[in-house]
C-alpha cells in the first residue's frame, strides 16, 4: 500500500482477540445450577433410604402419643376391707358408764364384728381427752383403721407394731359424744370402697 496508508519501521500493530468476559460469566451461572441440582437429589436420595425424614418423625411421634398410658390412680391403692370382715373391741376410758355397750350395739348395727367391750386398761383409762383412739396393728393403717375411721372420723388412728391378730381396739375418750351420723358414715364408706378410674390414654401433645 502507498501513500499515507503505507507501514514503514519494523514494527507493526498486534491484533488481540476481544475478551470474552460474557462466556466466563455463562460458564459461572451454569456451574452453580449444575452444583444446585446435584445437591437437591443427593438430599432426595438421603430421604429416601432414611424412611422419609420428617414424615418418618411425625409418624414416630403419633405412635409414642397413641402408647402412652397415664398411671391409674388405684393401680396402688391397697384393698380395703368390708365392716363385716373388721373385729372391733370397744372401750371406755370414760366415767360414764355404759358408753362402750352402747357405742358397740351402734358398730353392730352397721355391719361391724365386735370384739371384747369394756373399761379401758389403766394405761388409757381417764387419760383420752378427745373424742377417741383407733389402735391396732401395723397392717391396720391403710386397710380396717380408715373404715372405723368412718364411724368416728375426729378420734386418733395409731397403731402397733408388736400387737397381734387384725383386730383394731376404739377406746372412747372424754370428749365424745356419739359416732358419726350414719348418712355421713356410710357416705365416707363409699368413698373408700369406690373403684378408682381406670387407666387413661394421655392426649396432651398428640
Amino acid at each position: 500500500m502507498g501513500g499515507q496508508y503505507r507501514i514503514t519501521g519494523d514494527k507493526y500493530p498486534r491484533m488481540r482477540p476481544p475478551r470474552r468476559r460474557g462466556r466466563l460469566v455463562v460458564v459461572a451461572v451454569a456451574s452453580v445450577a449444575v452444583l444446585g441440582v446435584v445437591g437437591w437429589g443427593t438430599l432426595q436420595l438421603i430421604d429416601v433410604f432414611t424412611g422419609g425424614g420428617k414424615e418418618a418423625a411425625a409418624a414416630g411421634t403419633k405412635a409414642d402419643c397413641s402408647t402412652k398410658v397415664s398411671p391409674s390412680a388405684g393401680a396402688s391403692a391397697q384393698a380395703v376391707p368390708k365392716p363385716a370382715q373388721i373385729t372391733v373391741n370397744v372401750f371406755n376410758a370414760t366415767p360414764r358408764s355404759g358408753l362402750a355397750k352402747q357405742t358397740a350395739d351402734e358398730l353392730k348395727k352397721r355391719g361391724f364384728r365386735i370384739g371384747e367391750v369394756g373399761n379401758a386398761s389403766k394405761e388409757y383409762d381417764k387419760k383420752v381427752a378427745g373424742t377417741g383412739i383407733l389402735l391396732g396393728p401395723a397392717s391396720s393403717l391403710n386397710t380396717s383403721l380408715p373404715v372405723l375411721a368412718t364411724q368416728l372420723g375426729t378420734a386418733e388412728r395409731r397403731t402397733d407394731a408388736a400387737r397381734k391378730g387384725d383386730a383394731i381396739d376404739l377406746v372412747i375418750g372424754t370428749g365424745f359424744k356419739e359416732l358419726t351420723a350414719k348418712a355421713d358414715a356410710d357416705k365416707a364408706l363409699a368413698g373408700l370402697t369406690a373403684p378408682e378410674p381406670s387407666s387413661t390414654t394421655a392426649k396432651s401433645g398428640c
